[in-house]
C-alpha cells in the first residue's frame, strides 16, 4: 500500500509513540460525558435556561421564539452561531498546531481547561446567576459553550471513532438496541454489541450523574459550581 493511502486510511494517527491509548479511549469518554453534563445543567439552572452542551435544546427554543414569539434569552440565539465559531476554531487550531493523536487530544484537552477555568473565574466574580438573562451571564454561557464546543471537536479531531458524550438520544438507541441483541431468543448478539451496550451505558450514567451533581452543587454553591467540571477536566487531562 502506498503512503498516501496509509494517511488516508489512519488521518488521525501520528507517529506511532503519539497514538492514544485503547485504555485511554475507554475512559475518556466518560469522563468527558460527565463535565458534559455538569456544564449543561450548571449553565442551563444558572445562566437563564441556557443549553451550553446540549444545542439541539436551543435549536428547539429558536424555533418556538420565532412561530410563537416570547421573551428570549440572548445567549440562547448566541449559543447555536458560537458553538458553530468554536468548532471551527478547534479545528483550525487543530491544523495550524501539525500535531496528531494524543499530542492534540492533549493540546485541545487544554484548551477546554482554559475555557472552563475562564467560566469559573468570570463567574465567581461577576456573579451572572444574580442576572441570568444580563450580559455577565450571556458572557458566561457563550465560554462555556466554546468549551463544550471544543470537547465535541478534539474527540472527532483526535479520537474519530469515540462516542458523542453529550447527544444521549444516541447513546440511549445503542443501548436499547444492544440491549434487545443480547436478550434477543435468536441469539443475535456479538461482542461488537456487548462492547456498545456498556460503553452507551457508561456514558448515560456519566452524563446523568453530571446532571445531578451540577444541581446539588448550584443549590449549595451558586456560581461556584463551575468549579467542578474544571477539576474533571485537569484530571482529563492527566488521563493515560
Amino acid at each position: 500500500m502506498s503512503t498516501v493511502d496509509s494517511d488516508t486510511a489512519h488521518p488521525a494517527q501520528g507517529p506511532a509513540g503519539d497514538t492514544p491509548a485503547p485504555s485511554l479511549e475507554k475512559r475518556l469518554p466518560p469522563l468527558l460525558s460527565l463535565i458534559a453534563g455538569m456544564v449543561d445543567l450548571t449553565g442551563f439552572l444558572n445562566l437563564g435556561n441556557v443549553f451550553t452542551a446540549h444545542i439541539t435544546g436551543n435549536l428547539v427554543v429558536v424555533g418556538a421564539l420565532i412561530v410563537r414569539g416570547g421573551r428570549a434569552n440572548p445567549a440562547q440565539i448566541l449559543a447555536i452561531p458560537m458553538f458553530i465559531l468554536a468548532v471551527a476554531a478547534t479545528w483550525l487550531l487543530a491544523h495550524v498546531s501539525g500535531t496528531h493523536g494524543l499530542r492534540l487530544l492533549r493540546r485541545l484537552l487544554g484548551v477546554q481547561f482554559v475555557l472552563l477555568t475562564g467560566v469559573f473565574i468570570f463567574s465567581a466574580i461577576t456573579k451572572p446567576s444574580a442576572a441570568p438573562h444580563g450580559v455577565m451571564a450571556d458572557i458566561a454561557a457563550m465560554l462555556a459553550v466554546s468549551a463544550m464546543a471544543c470537547q465535541f471537536a478534539l474527540l472527532r479531531l483526535a479520537l474519530p471513532g469515540a462516542p458523542s458524550t453529550a447527544v444521549m438520544t444516541g447513546n440511549l438507541t445503542n443501548a436499547v438496541l444492544s440491549g434487545m441483541n443480547t436478550l434477543s431468543r435468536h441469539n443475535t448478539s456479538t461482542a461488537a454489541d456487548a462492547a456498545r451496550l456498556k460503553a452507551s451505558l457508561f456514558l448515560l450514567i456519566a452524563f446523568f450523574g453530571g446532571c445531578v451533581a451540577a444541581a446539588l452543587a448550584v443549590t449549595y454553591l451558586g456560581d461556584w459550581a463551575w468549579v467542578f467540571p474544571v477539576v474533571l477536566a485537569g484530571i482529563a487531562i492527566g488521563l493515560r
